[in-house]
């Protein structure tokens, strides 16, 4: 048996501690951090520095550092973290973030602001970020697989309305905005005052989002009677439009489980490493017709197109097929090379139809005639088995919270979709270089 009473250390909360932490010393030499800064070290942020207001000789606390909030912005993207106010939490709480701030005080609202205000800025970034890893060989663009991924909008299934419901939106609006008005001119307080006049922004946003809700709407119903002069029978028994009142750029669409939700199409352009080398935010519900854009904004950023683009069936059309192959692609002729399969054909008809269509297959241009002998080869096969890496790409997306935006608007949709280009972009870049040549 145990005799007396049993000795411990307890808390003792009210002592005062003088910690000596070395922060440099917690983030040991390869973590992810580190890789994050010294990106941000080799980036030209002359652009963001020009937009601070604070300057010598003048009066005014100084900004936080842009590289500061860039790398920040970066390693959260890699790390899950879309949340302004979560990452400012963990600036207080993690040694990595502790060490990227390096006593640079950050608040929610300055992270939140920086995250959507520089969407040109990161676009650069991209485009010059890729070009130096052309030029230092990491990878080559001869090779480009291009596909869309639909990502769930910051807007639920019941703020969806028609006409009707529009109206009395656009209604409640105006109202709250003049009654606001009236309230913030009578209101004598200070204090009030200002309590008052973030009510009236507040009100006026939503006057804004209702006149976006009216135009959305309106292009969608301009989209239907365009269809229905084509589609008629097939518009008619479907439901008149509606748009969201709390993201009204944002559709509904059908995703791969059956479900239908408010969404984004993003696309993206990926090389067979796993470079990102464009982004684009969408609202449409398909991909067709959009590889001609994705190539016209590779040529944007790095001046040359790819040899060959791999994409899935009904991406390219045949026009675009056909475009793309008098594309003079870099320079030595030849044109770009589409991979896709071509769509199927229902063979249970007339045997006029498949004269007809017989006919119609020698009338082609000799591009599309290329494009499905191409497709029956077993070395175009082989070729197009390799667009299965940008599924990869798009996991790698969606594993770090691009599956749900918690923004709204397509240009908040594309500024996010840079940011994890970027941010993706670092990991493959070290990856790549570790590579033995």
């Amino acid at each position: 048996m145990v005799e007396g009473k049993a000795r411990v250390v307890g808390p003792d909360r009210s002592q005062l501690l003088w910690d000596l932490v070395d922060v440099d010393g917690l983030v040991p030499a390869d973590h992810r951090a580190r890789m994050v800064w010294l990106f941000v070290a080799g980036v030209e942020l002359g652009p963001l520095y020009a937009l601070i207001r604070s300057r010598d000789g003048k009066a005014g606390r100084p900004a936080a550092d842009p590289a500061v909030l860039l790398a920040l912005w970066l390693y959260a993207t890699l790390e899950g973290v879309g949340s302004a106010r979560e990452l400012a939490r963990l600036c207080e709480r993690d040694v990595a973030y502790r060490w990227l701030c390096g006593g640079v005080p950050v608040n929610y609202h300055g992270l939140a602001d920086f995250r959507i205000d520089h969407g040109d800025f990161l676009d650069q970034v991209l485009s010059e970020s890729v070009a130096a890893m052309l030029a230092e060989g990491l990878f080559d663009l001869d090779e480009v697989a291009i596909d869309g991924t639909k990502v769930k909008a910051f807007a639920g299934k019941g703020s969806f309305g028609g006409e009707g419901r529009l109206a009395r939106f656009e209604q409640q609006a105006a109202e709250r905005v003049e009654r606001l008005r009236r309230e913030l001119e009578a209101d004598p307080g200070a204090a009030s005052r200002r309590r008052q006049a973030a009510q009236d922004r507040a009100a006026r946003d939503i006057a804004a989002r209702a006149d976006r809700a009216r135009a959305a709407l309106a292009r969608l119903q301009a989209e239907k009677a365009e269809r229905k002069k084509t589609h008629a029978k097939q518009e008619k028994d479907k439901s008149a439009p509606k748009v969201s009142l709390t993201d009204p750029e944002a559709r509904r669409m059908r995703f791969a489980d059956g479900g239908i939700n408010a969404a984004y199409n993003m696309q993206i352009a990926a090389t067979g490493d796993g470079v990102v080398l464009t982004v684009m935010a969408t609202d449409r519900r398909n991909d067709t017709g959009l590889a001609v854009p994705m190539v016209q904004d590779i040529v944007r950023r790095y001046g040359c197109a790819p040899r060959r683009v791999l994409v899935d069936t009904r991406y390219a059309t045949a026009k675009d097929i056909v475009s793309l192959a008098s594309h003079p692609g870099d320079g030595m002729g030849g044109g770009i090379e589409v991979y896709a399969p071509p769509p199927e054909e229902r063979m249970d008809v007339k045997p006029a139809t498949l004269r007809r269509r017989a006919a119609a297959r020698k009338r082609e241009p000799q591009a599309l005639k290329d494009w499905c002998s191409r497709m029956q080869s077993e070395a175009g096969q082989a070729i197009y088995r390799r667009r299965k890496r940008i599924e990869l790409v798009n996991a790698q997306f969606k594993n770090r919270g691009f599956g749900r935006l918690n923004l709204r608007g397509l240009v908040k949709a594309r500024t996010v979709a840079l940011w994890h280009a970027i941010a993706h972009n670092i990991l493959i870049a070290n990856r790549l270089r570790l590579i033995p040549a």
